[in-house]
C-alpha cells in the first residue's frame, strides 16, 4: 500500500528535487531599479524565501512593450540578466529552486510605460476597464492598437529570448504567464479577441499564440525547464469569455501535446473567490493533462494537505504568506499563523513591507 502523500514531502519537478510541494507564487512588488534591474533588496528577498520548494519570481517582461506596471524587473537586457544571476545564485546557495514568471501584459498597460509613448499591444484595439500601477498610484489602463499579424513572431521569439536569458541567469526554469488577462490570456479569450485571421475566431485559432509560444520556449530551454500559468474563470483585468469551459478543455489538450513540465492552475478569482463559477470543471482539465499539477488561490494548511493527500495535486502555490513570512513553510509545517500583511506597502518602495518580515526563529531569538 502506497504511503500517503505529504506537503512536505520532496517532489521530482524534471530534473529537480523540490525540498517540499509548497511554492512561492509569483507576486508583483514593483521595486525594480533603474533599467528595470532587480534590487539588492530583492536578492535579500528571494533568499529569505528559499526554503519553499520552488520560488516563482514576480512577473518579469520579456521586452520594453511587454511593462505593464511601474518598477517591475525585465529579463532583455544584460544588466537584468546580471541582476537575476545573484538572486538565483543567492537562492540556490540557500538550497532553493526558483523559477522566473515571464510576462507580456498586452493591453494592461499605459502609454507612459511603453517604448516612444506608444499605444500598448493586444489581439484586438479593445480597452480593458481595469487599472494599472503609474507613478506610484493606480490609473486607468490606455487603449491598445491591434498587433499586426507580421508582428507576432516577434513577440513569439521574445518569449523564446527571455527564456534563453532566464537560463543564463541561473534559473532553474520559467513560467510562462498565460493567466489574469495579460497577453496570452488575451488573445485566448473571445471577449478580448476580435481576429478574423489565424489568431481569432474559433477556439483553435484562438489558442494558436499560446501554442506557438510554449512550442518556442520548449523548443530553446527544453520541456523539463518550462511551466505554464492559466486562470481558466477569473475576472482579472477584464477578461471574459463566452465558453471558457470548452475553451480551457481545447488548452489543455495542446498543452498535453506539448507536454511543460507543470501547469499552475488558478482556481476561482485570482485573489478572491474560489467559488465565483461553481459549474467549471477544473477536474476535467486535470484529466487532459500528464504533467505536473500545481494548484493556487486561497489554500490553507488543511486544504493543502487534503489536495496533495488526495493525488488532486502535486504542488500547491502560496501567495500573501509568502509576502508576510518568509518562513511560511516552517509555519505551515508547524501549524503556527502567518505575520499579519501589511498592505500599505505591497506596492513599490523599500525594505519596509518587503524584507523587513519576522521569522518565527528571529521572533523567538
Amino acid at each position: 500500500m502506497a504511503a500517503t502523500k505529504s506537503l512536505f514531502d520532496t517532489y521530482r519537478l524534471g530534473d529537480i528535487i523540490l525540498a517540499n510541494r509548497i511554492v512561492m507564487a509569483p507576486l508583483t512588488r514593483n521595486r525594480a531599479g533603474a533599467g528595470l534591474v532587480p534590487s539588492p533588496l530583492a536578492v535579500e528577498y528571494y533568499r529569505q524565501r528559499a526554503t519553499a520548494g520552488l520560488i516563482i519570481t514576480e512577473a518579469t517582461q520579456i521586452s520594453d512593450t511587454a511593462q505593464g506596471y511601474q518598477d517591475t524587473p525585465g529579463l532583455f537586457t544584460e544588466a537584468q540578466i546580471e541582476g537575476w544571476k545573484k538572486i538565483t545564485d543567492a537562492v540556490h546557495t540557500a538550497g532553493g529552486h526558483i523559477f522566473v514568471q515571464l510576462w507580456h501584459v498586452g493591453r494592461v498597460s499605459h502609454r507612459s510605460l511603453q517604448p516612444g509613448g506608444a499605444a500598448p499591444l493586444a489581439p484586438s484595439a479593445i480597452r480593458a476597464n481595469t487599472k494599472t500601477y503609474v507613478n506610484n498610484g493606480f490609473v486607468e489602463v490606455d487603449e491598445p492598437r491591434t498587433l499586426a499579424l507580421e508582428e507576432i513572431p516577434g513577440i513569439v521569439d521574445d518569449f523564446r529570448k527571455a527564456a534563453a536569458n532566464a537560463i543564463r541567469a541561473g534559473f532553474d526554469g520559467v513560467e510562462i504567464h498565460g493567466a489574469n488577462g495579460y497577453l496570452v490570456d488575451q488573445f485566448l479569450r473571445d471577449g478580448a479577441n476580435k481576429r478574423t485571421d489565424a489568431y481569432g475566431g474559433s477556439i483553435e485559432n484562438r489558442t494558436r499564440f499560446l501554442k506557438e509560444v510554449l512550442e518556442a520556449v520548449i523548443g530553446e530551454i527544453g520541456a523539463a525547464r518550462t511551466g505554464l500559468r492559466l486562470s481558466p474563470v477569473t475576472p482579472a483585468n477584464d477578461l471574459a469569455d463566452s465558453d471558457p469551459q470548452a475553451l480551457f478543455n481545447h488548452v489543455m489538450d495542446v498543452v498535453e501535446s506539448l507536454h511543460p513540465v507543470y501547469v499552475h492552475m488558478i482556481e476561482g478569482a485570482t485573489g478572491g473567490p474560489r467559488d465565483i463559477a461553481p459549474d467549471f470543471d477544473f477536474e476535467a482539465l486535470r484529466a487532459r493533462y500528464s504533467g505536473a499539477w500545481m494548484v493556487n488561490n486561497g489554500y490553507d494548511k488543511a486544504m493543502a494537505e487534503q489536495v496533495i493527500a488526495d493525488g488532486r495535486a502535486d504542488l500547491v502555490a502560496f501567495g500573501k504568506a509568502f509576502i508576510s513570512s518568509p518562513d511560511a513553510v516552517e509555519r505551515l509545517r508547524r501549524g503556527v499563523g502567518f505575520n499579519e500583511l501589511d498592505r500599505d506597502h505591497l506596492y513599490g518602495g523599500g525594505a519596509k513591507g518587503y524584507t523587513d518580515y519576522p521569522t518565527l526563529e528571529g521572533a523567538s531569538a
